[in-house]
């Protein structure tokens, strides 16, 4: 058994976020580690003011539960194909940094996986950036991989 059992990884559909469920998908096959997949969202009807407060800057967000259902089923099928045993998913309103935090910690996760998109953007150096809220927050190790 490796040293790591658990491995979460969070998702909002976006392709930065896909790159790194495929690393969280190779860590935990190469750990024998189970794989556990969260995405965010924001119920439908939050939209329009959304994505005028979230600008050009911000990173891609789940709009709605069909949409982070359906990040959720293609991200278990990539990590699927990458030799994970056993995945599981996890849809959950609210923030992603609150949410991907308190699933983490309730599951008792030993590594979590996050992509670096929004580190390295304008409104990311400002206001903060989802990666660097969860890397602060997290109640376990975190590998932040470069998917931009």
């Amino acid at each position: 058994m490796g040293a790591y059992q658990l491995v979460a990884v969070g998702t909002d559909g976006s392709d930065s976020s896909y790159r790194a469920v495929d690393r969280a998908a190779v860590v935990a096959a190469d750990a024998g580690a189970a794989l556990l997949i969260v995405s965010a969202y924001h119920p439908a009807r939050n939209t329009g003011q959304a994505e005028q407060q979230l600008g050009e800057d911000a990173a891609y967000h789940v709009v709605g539960s069909t949409p982070a259902e359906e990040a959720l089923r293609d991200a278990k099928e990539r990590a699927a194909a990458k030799g994970v045993g056993e995945i599981e998913t996890v849809a959950q309103e609210g923030d992603p940094i609150e949410v991907v935090t308190k699933i983490v910690n309730e599951r008792k996760a030993d590594l979590l996986v996050i992509g670096n998109r929004g580190l390295n953007s304008l409104s990311g150096r400002l206001l903060g950036s989802v990666p660097q809220g969860i890397s602060r927050k997290a109640p376990t190790d975190v590998l932040i991989v470069h998917t931009t």
